[in-house]
């Protein structure tokens, strides 16, 4: 270092020395009940604060074997593999702080607890974490960076586990760490895992990984393989790893139980030019998979199989032979490779690429696209019969959210293929209706009455494909209010079916179409549009993502499948939220650009509410557009429920979607609109009726 460089250092270091004294604190998410209780426990030296008191002596024990040790930690609510829903043995945050949310991280220091999370779960994690923590918004203006900062001293050492950070999220954390004047150090063993020790849950013993057939597949795992293969060898490649589960998943045609909601084997892959390595417990390989994968063989379409672990001994070995391997980069939801497999090779010979797999997956094979509409098929047949289920019973028993998930979820879970739920159900009523990102538990949990909007959110694992649904029910009589709000949303939803479009052209484009309708009103929803749905996989799914203001350079293809969303909130009163999941249709037209013409056409099959629609604020187009909506699951929804012997839910889905009238007589109109006698539409209809009138007269026969 210049002499030069060390008196900026200097300098710099005395004026941040100084500004740490004076500075003051940052400020996270209020916590009103620790307002008056700052520094007691809800429960007198509970479990948690004692595990945050083992942390900090983890973080000067542990941490000198692997050098000095360390002032700071950083733990993520992901897995080794950036899953965001973990196995119980993988809940490192919520063993720690009690938090049982997902999409977070938390910083410790030796006087200090924060996490960050999104604005969804703040309310979840203020009812569930201990005063000892604070809490700040991933959105927010503070950083993990700034918090740290603001308590450590300079030249200090802030720890976290490479296992559980992404590759691009640990180089930005470096950067901004070190403009602190802070260390990012990696701590191979996790601190937390230390404190669980013998606790720590063991995995499930009988989690044995399925085969999942050609006739769901669409195609053998071996034409993948080659496929891969092929497109590694353009970007001259010589192998690549994979981490994601949901990449092997699809890749080799296997499904599993490892993690909630979505059917993935825990498992590491490495592909090359000569080989396949499949890395895990050997436990879960049933004589099946073997001759599935055909590990009896010694070709480049048999599969080695190794134990799970040694993944990492292996890199290390054949990084001496590859040239480059491919390393998957972030793409949308996906958040890439960890940081412990990035840097487990040289960076000479890593090509940091958006994983190919994921763009082979989004584009669904003809017998993927037909058992993606099945299983909406099955999906709707199950609201149907456990909403028909619920309006019998409604004025005779006592309901709450929790029942109600309860029912949707048996009534789910009942239907044939059905291998799981897709994503937590959300039953949110009155003003949980109103919080766009309600979570429903037992903490939260109340009765649901008929005088006020239901939303339920909910989705299955079929083995012929993934669904995920929105519906707004209402068990009394709706306001004006209400019904203009959701008509507004169902009308945002009917004009995605009727557009066609240019293979070029942008998803977070059409999300204006969507919004339009709640924009002219001058509301809005917080969530993003859509996203991209698997096949018998995750709920959400790279590369799609509809939402205006995030620049995106992927368009949409003929089989891919995404999700259509639309909402309107009124805070502490009612919430209205609407999702269909949509397939991406070639029209065989072709636009003057050379782009093929594109199109979208509704796959899942739940009616909506006709009591909340109020048919007069719809044009004729649309109402048209409903009226076919309805008469496809009166036609496919009808032939499963009358298969399935339930007519009471046969005859509650054919209420549901009952014709409405695309055009209403002018009187008609008048009066549902309160129209008086003004001068906007009288007039032509009085020169037409003259009109008519003459031209009658000058038809009739003269009398003689």
């Amino acid at each position: 270092m210049t002499t030069a460089k060390w008196i900026w250092r200097l300098a710099l270091s005395i004026l941040l020395v100084v500004g740490f004294v004076d500075a003051e604190k940052p400020k996270g998410y209020h916590r009103e009940i620790c307002q008056y209780r700052k520094g007691k426990h809800i429960q007198p030296m509970s479990a948690y604060h004692n595990r945050l008191l083992a942390m900090r002596q983890q973080m000067k024990i542990r941490a000198t074997l692997q050098g000095p040790e360390i002032d700071g930690y950083i733990l993520p609510s992901t897995d080794e593999h950036l899953n965001q829903e973990v196995a119980v043995r993988d809940q490192r945050l919520r063993y720690l702080s009690g938090y049982s949310g997902v999409r977070a991280f938390a910083a410790v220091t030796s006087h200090g607890a924060a996490i960050w999370l999104e604005h969804r779960y703040a309310q979840q994690a203020d009812g569930e974490l201990e005063c000892d923590w604070e809490i700040y918004l991933t959105s927010g203006n503070v950083t993990v960076a700034d918090w740290l900062g603001s308590h450590l001293h300079l030249d200090k050492r802030v720890g976290a586990d490479p296992h559980l950070v992404p590759h691009s999220l640990w180089m930005q954390w470096e950067r901004e760490l070190d403009d602190k004047f802070l260390k990012l150090v990696k701590i191979n063993t996790n601190l937390v895992d230390h404190i669980w020790g013998h606790e720590r849950p063991e995995s499930p013993k009988n989690q044995v990984i399925q085969v999942h057939s050609k006739q769901f597949a669409g195609e053998y795992w071996q034409e993948k393989v080659k496929e891969l293969r092929r497109r590694l060898a353009h970007l001259g490649c010589d192998a690549m790893v994979v981490t994601s589960l949901t990449e092997i998943a699809y890749l080799l045609n296997i499904r599993g139980t490892d993690i909630p909601y979505t059917p993935v084997v825990k498992s590491y892959a490495i592909v090359s030019q000569d080989d396949i390595f499949f890395y895990v417990d050997h436990t879960k390989i049933s004589l099946g998979i073997d001759l599935h994968l055909r590990t009896d063989c010694f070709n480049e379409d048999c599969v080695k199989i190794k134990e799970y672990n040694q993944i990492w001994s292996d890199i290390r070995t054949y990084a001496q032979i590859w040239k480059r391997v491919l390393v998957s980069a972030p793409c949308v939801q996906d958040l890439g490779a960890s940081e412990a497999i990035y840097s487990s090779m040289p960076g000479k010979i890593v090509v940091f690429e958006i994983s190919p797999i994921i763009f082979m997956r989004a584009q669904k094979n003809s017998d993927e696209q037909a058992g993606m509409r099945k299983a909406h098929i099955r999906d709707g047949a199950a609201i149907c019969e456990a909403m028909s289920n619920m309006e019998t019973r409604f004025h005779t028993e006592q309901w709450t959210e929790e029942k109600i998930k309860y029912e949707v979820e048996l009534w789910r879970l009942s239907q044939k293929h059905a291998k799981g739920l897709s994503l937590r159900t959300v039953v949110a009523y009155g003003e949980h209706s109103a919080l766009p990102y309600y979570i429903s538990s037992n903490v939260t949990n109340i009765e649901v009455s008929d005088q006020s909007l239901l939303v339920i959110e909910s989705g299955g694992q079929y083995l012929e494909g993934t669904t995920d649904v929105s519906r707004t029910f209402i068990f009394g009589e709706p306001t004006h209010e209400m019904k203009k709000a959701y008509t507004n949303v169902l009308a945002g939803i009917l004009h995605l079916t009727q557009l066609k479009f240019p293979a070029d052209l942008k998803p977070s484009e059409v999300d204006a179409l969507v919004r339009s309708m709640v924009w002219k009103d001058m509301t809005d929803y917080p969530q993003a549009t859509g996203h991209g749905i698997g096949s018998f996989g995750s709920v959400e799914e790279p590369p799609i993502s509809v939402a205006y203001g995030k620049n995106s350079s992927f368009h949409f293809k003929q089989g891919y499948f995404f999700s259509s969303e639309s909402g309107y909130y009124k805070r502490n009163d009612f919430g209205v939220r609407l999702k269909n999941v949509l397939e991406v249709v070639d029209t065989g037209h072709t636009h003057p650009s050379g782009a093929h013409f594109l199109a979208f056409q509704d796959v899942t099959m739940v009616p909506y509410e006709p009591k909340l629609i109020d048919s007069t604020l719809l044009s004729a187009a649309e109402k048209r557009l409903l009226n076919e909506y309805n008469a496809k699951i009166r036609n496919d929804i009808g032939d499963e429920l009358k298969r399935l012997g339930n007519m009471r839910a046969f005859y509650w889905m054919m209420n549901q979607t009952r014709h409405i009238r695309e055009y209403l007589p002018e009187d008609e109109y008048r009066s549902a609109t309160g129209g008086g006698s003004g001068g906007t539409t009288t007039g032509p209809l009085l020169l037409l009726g003259l009109s008519m009138i003459a031209l009658t007269a000058m038809l009739l026969p003269t009398r003689s």
